[in-house]
């Protein structure tokens, strides 16, 4: 590999790569808000956190790896307009054309990469995830109950201790629950208890003879003292559950054979990612173009406002696919393939030199 081919791909990877530390950085403080909501309704095990956050962050990959490219790019390219030294390659005949090969060489694996997390890691991250709630919503164990120890249900669900536990989760021995409600303190004990589900998101926890004390916790002397045969406690509802014909879960090839709307838009929104990051990679050149004294975070946020808008045109146009508008032959081929086309002819025309003029003698 030639020497400036050498200095141009370490600068492109460095740059790169630090924008992607940032940009994951934000992600995951995004994830992390609504992981930790989920947690706080009650809804997911705090178990499951990590996994969950990790899981996530892979479905989201698709979307800033792209970003993370055009803006590296666009810094480095930025960075030898301003030091100088694509005049310095212009003077010796390098036109900003020679700089392709050690562009692609970085835009290459990333679009790969892009389409790996958008095609197999990004579905089966959701796959994975939906397993593990719902997994978690019909067991108890992962809500941290462990037989001989107390125990806080999420959600303010209350305090439990259990004697033993059945390998499932869902039967447990020698129950203890207290909890507060309303001022009241009321503390249950039973034999047994079972999780009972209702409806989509509804469950409960079906204790079986045991007795029941309630009372104010203001130091009052209203007590009642109950024993009963089946007493229901409303667990926090559970998470949202994904139906098993979602195309989001399903594998891409699963997605080639299924006509439905839903799955056509899907597949799309799958092969949009790749396509989107090789495009934007080509318009680093004529985007990070400046003059040596030009300030070069104006033609970023350019840049950005770019890959916004066709993000936001990608969410439209899967969105008008699933619900039909739009006919499947022609997918998101209206945004992608004219932005290839777009960055290509602006690379080009770009990156041409201008012939030096001949004066008469």
């Amino acid at each position: 590999m030639p020497k400036l081919d050498r200095y141009l791909l370490g600068d492109f990877l460095q740059s790169f790569l630090a924008t992607l530390i940032v940009l994951l950085v934000v992600s995951l403080g995004g994830v992390l808000v609504d992981v930790l909501g989920e947690i706080a309704d009650g809804g997911l095990p705090a178990r499951l956190l990590l996994s969950q956050l990790g899981l996530q962050l892979l479905v989201y990959l698709p979307l800033v790896l792209p970003l993370a490219l055009m803006l590296g790019l666009m810094l480095s390219v930025a960075r030898l307009y301003r030091d100088s030294e694509m005049a310095v390659l212009n003077a010796v005949g390098v036109g900003p054309r020679r700089l392709l090969r050690p562009l692609l060489l970085v835009a290459l694996p990333v679009a790969v990469a892009v389409g790996v997390c958008s095609l197999w890691l990004g579905p089966w991250a959701q796959r994975t995830g939906a397993q593990m709630v719902e997994q978690a919503n019909r067991s108890l164990i992962v809500a941290g109950l462990e037989p001989g120890r107390f125990t806080s249900l999420p959600g303010d669900g209350g305090i439990v201790y259990v004697d033993a536990m059945a390998e499932d989760g869902t039967t447990l021995r020698g129950v203890f629950l207290q909890r507060e409600r309303e001022g009241r303190i009321d503390v249950m004990t039973a034999r047994e208890g079972v999780l009972q589900f209702e409806g989509e998101r509804s469950r409960y926890l079906q204790l079986r003879e045991g007795h029941r004390l309630e009372g104010p916790l203001d130091g009052g002397l209203d007590f009642r003292l109950m024993r009963y045969a089946i007493n229901e406690v409303a667990l926090p509802d559970r998470a949202e559950t994904r139906d098993r014909d979602d195309p989001a879960l399903a594998t891409t090839a699963e997605l080639l054979g299924d006509v439905r709307p839903e799955a056509v838009a899907e597949l799309h929104a799958r092969l949009a990612p790749p396509l989107l990051a090789l495009g934007f990679a080509l318009l680093t050149l004529p985007l990070g173009r400046s003059s040596p004294r030009q300030q070069r975070y104006g033609r970023l946020m350019l840049g950005f406002l770019a890959y916004l808008v066709c993000v936001n045109l990608m969410f439209i146009g899967t969105r008008m696919l699933a619900e039909g508008e739009l006919p499947g032959l022609v997918g998101l081929w209206w945004l992608t393939l004219p932005l290839l086309a777009l960055a290509s002819w602006l690379y080009l025309r770009d990156g041409r030199l201008s012939r030096p003029r001949r004066s008469a003698a």
